[in-house]
């Protein structure tokens, strides 16, 4: 009896699974909206700063590329937006990439002056960007104390 319960268990959510699987629920992808993604990007730029001043590279890289990333996606999820004289599919572009580009020189070559130096500059083109799509309320800066108590962002080096 137990085992016929469980087939019939087993049956009924592979049935749902498979109606779900044609389309019957219909639902849309999930789409992040833009504070969601910007939310991400300002933990990443807390972080990436975190990393470059422990010179622990491989994380700073690693920061990079994911904030990177989520400008890509603001360009491709959010190309404009309400009441914003600029579209960031526009302002994105033009105002990040030869920051990130400068800073990702500064990771490779593990140049601690041109990694704050360049930080500085994306952090600075953030806040032109804001200013530009209306959000000039909302200031970045490099992060005064570590939210992340439970990551470690110094490397020992054997």
């Amino acid at each position: 009896m137990r085992e016929r319960i469980r087939c019939w268990f087993l049956g009924v959510v592979a049935a749902g699974l498979l109606r779900f699987a044609a389309g019957c629920g219909k639902s849309e992808p999930y789409v992040p909206g833009l504070g969601e993604i910007m939310s991400l990007q300002q933990m990443r730029h807390a972080k990436l700063w975190l990393a470059g001043e422990a010179r622990n590279w491989e994380l700073a890289a690693y920061e990079l590329d994911e904030l990177s990333e989520g400008f890509d996606d603001v360009v491709r999820f959010h190309p404009t937006h309400k009441d914003s004289p600029v579209a960031p599919k526009d302002a994105i572009p033009r105002m990040v990439t030869e920051p990130i580009s400068s800073l990702r020189a500064a990771v490779d070559k593990k140049d601690v002056g041109a990694f704050a130096e360049s930080y500085d500059a994306l952090t600075s083109a953030c806040n032109n960007c804001h200013r530009a799509t209306n959000f000039g309320f909302n200031i970045v800066q490099r992060p005064l104390t570590n939210p992340y108590p439970n990551q470690v962002f110094v490397v020992s080096r054997k």
